[in-house]
């Protein structure tokens, strides 16, 4: 058996998923997900429709600009 869906946030501007699941032991499992990833095939529906909804373009575009920005920070020219 497989985890079940608990919870789903997303509390940033970047729209991440936060996603709770309980394991067959009944223990809390967390993980996050970004707009840049890939969602597997086997992810839960409710996930997937969830990231649909939430990455837009507009939400992408603002990830990417800010990740750029935190690099050129680390290694500045």
């Amino acid at each position: 058996m497989g985890k079940i869906l608990d919870k789903i946030e997303t509390p940033s501007k970047f729209k991440h998923l936060q996603i709770r699941e309980i394991t067959d032991t009944g223990k809390y499992h967390r993980r996050v997900l970004h707009c840049d990833q890939t969602l597997a095939e086997d992810e839960h529906q409710e996930v997937k429709d969830r990231a649909e909804a939430e990455w837009t373009d507009e939400v992408k575009t603002a990830w990417t600009t800010y990740q750029a920005e935190q690099e050129a920070e680390r290694n500045p020219e």
